[in-house]
């Protein structure tokens, strides 16, 4: 699989730990630098803000995809390489969907874990098979984990809901992950091993 585009979901608040921010600076920046294109949820403001103007500030390609509804509420990025403008919600992820080759999880709130659980339900469902990576930036997502481990717990999720997605601690094995995807891929297109 070609990793050409991830799409980075994440909160359109800064949240309470600094931690957050320097995560999204260095996401952004570092998918720039590997060349690939960022698509993210279209706005100004938050981490998404921080995210996208990292990207931009390293020359990197960004798709922001947002709801027309949103354009007051997470300020519209008008900065962007292209900036989306959809109907809906439904739209919004869908487009998000068909742009990504892979799907990166920051700290984020109640629409972040509303992008995560989607796109990990259309992979348990085949829909998909691509990488799905939950960044545990200073332990954001321990519940969020613990709630998918307490599914499978509980006889509600089978345990191989645990192949959809991985977690790691850091922005920089995040982006070691996505480096080695595209290695492997270019390496294949040119024969070698």
């Amino acid at each position: 699989m070609t990793i050409a585009a991830a799409a980075v979901f994440c909160g359109s608040r800064h949240g309470s730990r600094p931690e957050f921010g320097e995560a999204a600076r260095e996401m952004g920046a570092g998918l720039a630098r590997q060349r690939i294109h960022l698509v993210y949820g279209g706005g100004a403001v938050g981490l998404m803000g921080v995210v996208a103007e990292a990207a931009l500030g390293e020359g990197g390609r960004v798709t922001g995809i947002i709801p027309s509804f949103l354009h007051d509420r997470e300020v519209m990025n008008d900065g962007v390489t292209e900036l989306i403008i959809t109907e809906s919600m439904h739209e919004r992820k869908r487009l998000m969907f068909a742009r990504a080759d892979a799907f990166l999880v920051l700290p984020g709130g109640l629409g972040t874990f509303d992008e995560l659980m989607e796109i990990l339900t259309w992979r348990q469902l085949s829909l998909h098979d691509k990488p799905i990576l939950i960044v545990n930036i200073a332990n954001w997502a321990e519940h969020v984990i613990a709630a998918l481990e307490a599914s499978i717990e509980q006889g509600l999720a089978d345990s191989s809901a645990r192949q959809l997605y991985r977690v790691v601690s850091s922005v920089s094995e995040a982006l070691e992950i996505l480096g080695n995807e595209k290695k492997r891929e270019e390496n294949s297109e040119t024969g070698r091993l």
